[in-house]
């Protein structure tokens, strides 16, 4: 009679392990099995990180196993169990295996097929095309989008993180409990000394240094002893926490009446100001979309205020970008002044804080939540409603969404939700941050995701003219890495742009993306097909991109750049000033966040910065979905490439006082997931 030997292998993760019954049924060609209990007397199965292996006779040879079934019953009381993988050996010899990867709740059943990935047009038998369905029909009915705030990409229908499905939740609820973290840190950091005089002020710039003093790393210490200085102020632009503001300035616009003449003492060359433009030496950035945002109001006891600047930037001789007129508002007038470096000292600093501090918020709101956290969920959303397990573009994909939903459904409970962590230290508090993101999506599009594109959209793509951007030169080098690795996988499984046109779960992923998550809204432009594999190739890479490499960039920079306050005011409490010759000391201090507000601000660029335990970075893929040859190469080929910009950077790094290294892809995560 013959006899199949079945492995399989229960997770390492805590808790993986289950006592209850578990059964498996094979579904073949030719015959199905009995539903047989898997257990070895006087022996515990199934428990954390074992690999279990068992004898089971059949009356008839099943023909080609098309599907495994694997049960979960009560033995006592509910025990959940996570299964990683199962193969069969069969009776000709032949190993097949299942890839499985999930968790087992209540009464459960799963029912697998081998690892092969396949499109569906590759499926020609009634019970894997029906099997294929099923998977999809269900997966729609537990991954449901939900208008979170009108304006928003869709997010996932869930008010909690206990809420969600199993398998996407994290292994432990208290390792992403915002509330838990953000203490933890403030702990930590020695800073809870000062929390019990939450709203009384500073009283100088060196009270600053008392909550500082126990964080300091190399960059941060860079950044406290030279924030003053407009070499400092400018180079953030380029490599700090939100490289994606400053753009080539060709025409000064109306709202900003700048001359020659009022800047001719800060432009260096002897060209005129039109000249400078015209050689491609003047930058601006913009925080228009800060402008009519509502402040933080939640605290009574201490109005806070918001700006929407104009800052002009200068490329001087020896390449650095330097600040040389800076107004703070959108509308130019005799309550507007434009703010110079030949300005009294004061005057000139509160008006580069004024900068940092609306930087701040359109970092943490726009570059951050919005096109990496949000997106990226949509993405993820997407995936699982319109790919099942089997498609090829699933499995690339799987590891690039790992905990995204977890994180972001968390964070709506805990962190930007109302009366949330955001609103304790935040100018754009109690729903500032939701205007911000509503007129932010305005002018959102799919192709500024392209990195290549949104850098040369910017203006920026000369290397010669900025040589000192690495957020471009790493992101371009990872970039490309990304789409050789994407282009080697797509040639695998498509054959032509013929096959990619015929399979329609790849085309439903598209549309889902954009006429759901994206709500259809006709300004963002994100494809609602895809014609040809090189598109295909593009929009994979987008998807991996901005949940790794574009996360990573604008993330974990947060406490080097953010932790000196007076560099990243999270909020203001005066107004900006209106005229000049009427700030001092005591005034900048006062505009400064309060003590309170402080700490809480340190707490949380801390424990935003911090990896998660256990990370896996780009190009590392623990959990085996492909088990075809050719793709394990096209990763071991990646690993390679990455390796290779690895090496470039830190080559470039050593010896650097301040080193770029959030681009560097063994300090990538695969997916966002803090």
């Amino acid at each position: 009679m013959p006899n199949y030997t079945v492995t399989v292998a229960t997770g390492t993760q805590w808790f993986a392990g289950t006592d209850d019954y578990i059964y498996l049924t094979m579904m073949g060609s030719e015959y199905c099995s009995e539903r047989t209990l898997l257990d070895k007397p006087l022996y515990n199965d199934f428990e954390r990180g074992a690999v279990d292996s068992y004898d089971i006779t059949v009356g008839e040879d099943l023909g080609e196993i098309e599907l495994i079934k694997i049960e979960k019953k009560k033995y006592w009381m509910h025990d959940d169990w996570y299964c990683k993988y199962i193969t069969v050996k069969t009776p000709h010899g032949d190993y097949i295996e299942f890839p499985c990867f999930r968790w087992f709740v209540d009464d459960n059943e799963v029912i697998l097929r081998d690892g092969r990935a396949r499109l569906p047009q590759q499926d020609k038998t009634r019970t894997v095309k029906q099997h294929r369905r099923k998977e999809l029909e269900q997966r729609q009915k537990t991954y449901r989008w939900k208008e979170w705030h009108p304006g928003f990409p869709m997010s996932i229908d869930a008010k909690a993180h206990s809420e969600l499905p199993r398998d996407i939740q994290f292994d432990s609820e208290k390792g992403v409990d915002f509330v838990l973290n953000y203490s933890k840190a403030i702990e930590n950091l020695c800073v809870n000394q000062f929390m019990h005089m939450f709203q009384s002020s500073w009283t100088d710039f060196a009270d600053f240094e008392r909550i500082f003093m126990r964080i300091k790393n190399t960059i941060s210490e860079y950044v406290m002893d030279h924030w003053k200085e407009d070499f400092m102020f400018g180079y953030q632009f380029l490599n700090g926490c939100n490289p994606v503001v400053i753009t080539k300035c060709t025409e000064i616009p109306d709202k900003f009446p700048v001359t020659h003449k009022l800047l001719e003492d800060s432009l260096e060359r002897g060209l005129t100001l039109e000249e400078e433009l015209k050689a491609g030496n003047i930058y601006i950035a913009d925080y228009e979309v800060v402008d009519g945002v509502t402040p933080n109001s939640t605290d009574p006891c201490t109005l806070q205020y918001l700006a929407a600047p104009i800052c002009l930037l200068y490329k001087n001789i020896q390449n650095k970008i330097m600040p040389i007129a800076i107004q703070l508002s959108q509308t130019p007038g005799k309550d507007s002044p434009i703010f110079l470096p030949s300005d009294d000292e004061y005057d000139w600093l509160l008006a580069k804080i004024w900068v940092r501090s609306s930087d701040f918020h359109v970092h943490q709101t726009v570059t951050h939540l919005l096109r990496t956290h949000l997106i990226s969920e949509v993405f993820g959303i997407a995936m699982y409603r319109q790919l099942p397990a089997v498609h090829p573009v699933f499995k690339l994909l799987l590891p690039h969404v790992r905990f995204t939903i977890a994180i972001n459904t968390k964070a709506r409970e805990q962190l930007i939700c109302e009366c949330g962590l955001f609103d304790k230290a935040n100018g754009t508090g109690g729903g500032g941050h939701v205007e911000l993101i509503q007129k932010s999506m305005k002018t959102f599009t799919y192709k500024s995701l392209c990195f290549p594109e949104g850098i040369k959209a910017r203006g920026l793509e000369n290397k010669e003219e900025l040589p000192t951007y690495f957020y471009r030169d790493d992101g371009c080098r990872v970039w490309e890495a990304v789409t050789n690795f994407v282009t080697d996988v797509v040639n695998i499984y498509y054959e032509s742009n013929d096959t990619l046109q015929k399979d329609e779960e790849i085309q439903a992923f598209v549309k889902d993306v954009c006429s759901f998550g994206m709500q259809d809204f006709d300004f963002c432009e994100f494809p609602k097909s895809l014609q040809t594999k090189e598109q295909l190739v593009e929009y994979l890479t987008v998807v991996i991109f901005t949940a790794s490499a574009h996360h990573a960039g604008v993330n974990f920079g947060q406490y080097d750049w953010c932790s000196w306050i007076p560099n990243s005011p999270p909020t203001m409490r005066k107004p900006p000033p209106t005229k000049k010759g009427e700030v001092d000391l005591k005034y900048i201090v006062e505009s400064l966040p309060d003590r309170g507000r402080s700490c809480w601000h340190l707490g949380a660029v801390w424990a935003l910065s911090q990896f998660q335990e256990n990370e896996l970075f780009l190009g590392m893929y623990a959990d085996e979905h492909f088990v075809e040859k050719p793709v394990k190469e096209a990763m071991v080929k990646f690993r390679k490439e990455l390796a290779e910009v690895t090496k470039v950077i830190k080559n470039r790094n050593d010896g650097k006082r301040l080193p770029y290294y959030y681009l560097s892809p063994d300090r990538i995560p695969n997916s966002v997931a803090v």
